[in-house]
């Protein structure tokens, strides 16, 4: 299936009627997205605020695409009057170059998570960023943060970077499969941040026996990629472990970290937040936090 007939597909099956000139049109582009708790957290917000909002996923995966088809997806979406994209794996830093500005984060992080179409215009925003921070300050508000381990360099790992530091850690060791990704991350967060304070680890152990926290941001645990991120024995029980991944919500990273006593974080939080302000950008409608958190762990618990 090409870009523009899996985008005239979604469209479709929302209905001309469906489409009147206020409605807001959004979706979700990414690998193996199904499960997705976003289209709903979205619907439903909007419902609640008597918005006509229609929300699809674009998932590469289910149409046999690869992120070389971002540029005619994009180009759909602006002809048949999407008003935003987000972006999830593997397509946030692909993005990027085919987008006509960029929010001050999504241009400082080098990862764009939701795009606004507006004015035949495309701008690039990171609501990872904010969404990680908010849901990190409710859930390990008081722990501590002087040396933080960062597991993952990519899109997320790059946004969850920044936030570490706006929310106070002190020193980031950064790991990634990749080390390259790892190197050109610490050396972008001491470049907006202060030099010194992030580091590329070529060795997790030493690292993690030193941290106050790890902060996990792969793909690893999804459900698609199951399993551990890094090998047990470096868990302990004077570790605090923050999870990105949300489905599921209990990962095995977090089944394992809580066995050795660390406080655990799952990325629900990440969740909701960033769909918090990916909603305000789509609409220019504050909407309400607490009942997007609320939705949000009533289909979690069903």
């Amino acid at each position: 299936m090409t870009a523009r007939n899996a985008l005239s597909a979604l469209a479709d099956k929302a209905g001309p009627a469906a489409r009147p000139a206020s409605s807001v049109i959004v979706g979700l582009i990414g690998s193996g997205i199904q499960a997705s708790r976003t289209p709903s957290m979205h619907e439903r917000e909007a419902d609640a605020l008597g918005l006509r909002y229609i929300y699809r996923l674009i998932d590469l995966d289910r149409l046999g695409l690869g992120i070389d088809a971002l540029p005619e997806l994009l180009a759909s979406a602006e002809r048949m009057g999407y008003t935003g994209l987000n972006v999830t794996f593997p397509c946030k830093q692909a993005i990027m170059p085919l987008l006509d500005e960029l929010s001050d984060d999504a241009r400082a992080i080098g990862a764009v998570n939701t795009v606004v179409l507006s004015g035949g215009r495309r701008v690039g925003h990171n609501t990872d960023c904010s969404g990680f921070a908010e849901g990190f300050r409710r859930g390990l508000g008081d722990v501590p943060r002087d040396r933080v381990v960062l597991l993952g360099a990519g899109g997320a790992g790059a946004a969850v970077g920044h936030a570490a530091f706006q929310l106070g850690v002190g020193r980031l060791g950064v790991f990634d499969a990749e080390p390259a990704r790892a190197v050109a991350l610490a050396g972008q967060l001491n470049a907006r941040f202060g030099a010194g304070r992030a580091e590329a680890l070529s060795d997790l152990a030493p690292a993690m026996a030193e941290a106050d926290g790890l902060i996990h941001a792969t793909p690893t645990g999804m459900a698609k990629f199951p399993g551990l991120p890094l090998p047990a024995a470096l868990l302990h029980d004077g570790l605090w472990v923050a999870e990105i991944v949300y489905f599921p919500l209990e990962t095995e990273l977090l089944r394992t970290a809580r066995a050795r006593g660390c406080r655990t974080l799952d990325g629900g939080g990440m969740a909701v937040f960033q769909a918090v302000d990916a909603f305000r950008l789509f609409t220019g409608v504050e909407p309400d936090a607490e009942r997007i958190q609320a939705h949000f762990a009533s289909m979690i618990a069903g």
